[in-house]
C-alpha cells in the first residue's frame, strides 16, 4: 500500500509548528499538501490530535468529505465537514501545551473508498469506527509545538 505524502510549507515533518497556527498567534489551521492520492479514492478525512496532551489524547481538528481532488487544503480553510475536536467545538483548535517538553501534533490523512454519513456532532472515535474498511491508503506530518517554562 503506498503511503500518502503529507506536507506543509510552513514547516518541516518533525519541526517546529509556526506561532500563527497555535492559540498563542491566530489560532488557524496551517496549510497542508497531500500528494499520491491513489485513483479509486471518493474522499479524505483528516484528523489532527496531540497524543501528549496531560489528561490523554486531545483532538485538535477531524474532518471528512474532502474533495480527493483538493491536494492542497489552505491556510486558515474548511476543506471538508468539520467534526467535533476536544473542546465539543466544529472546527480547527490550534495546539496550546501546557509549558514543559513540545508535544508532537500528528496530521494524519486518510484516502477513503466512500463519502460519509456522519454528523457534524460527530468526534473523532465516531470518525475512526465509519472510516474502518474504507481506508485505502493513508499518510502522516508530525508538528512539534510547546511553550518552555
Amino acid at each position: 500500500m503506498k503511503e500518502l505524502r503529507v506536507t506543509s510549507p510552513a514547516f518541516q515533518p518533525n519541526q517546529k509548528i509556526p506561532g500563527d497556527y497555535t492559540c498563542i498567534y491566530e489560532n488557524i489551521n496551517p496549510p497542508l499538501s497531500i500528494d499520491g492520492i491513489p485513483e479509486g479514492t471518493k474522499s479524505l478525512a483528516l484528523i489532527l490530535d496531540d497524543p501528549d496532551a496531560p489528561s490523554g489524547t486531545f483532538d485538535h481538528w477531524v474532518v471528512w468529505n474532502i474533495p480527493p481532488s483538493q491536494t492542497k487544503i489552505a491556510e486558515n480553510s474548511v476543506p471538508g465537514v468539520e467534526g467535533l475536536n476536544s473542546d465539543q467545538q466544529n472546527g480547527y483548535i490550534g495546539p496550546c501545551p501546557p509549558p514543559g517538553k513540545p508535544h508532537h501534533y500528528n496530521f494524519r490523512v486518510y484516502a477513503l473508498d466512500t463519502m460519509l454519513g456522519l454528523s457534524a456532532n460527530s468526534n473523532k472515535k465516531e470518525l475512526e469506527k465509519a472510516i474502518k474498511g474504507h481506508v485505502i491508503t493513508e499518510g502522516k506530518l508530525v508538528g512539534l509545538f510547546g511553550k518552555s517554562k
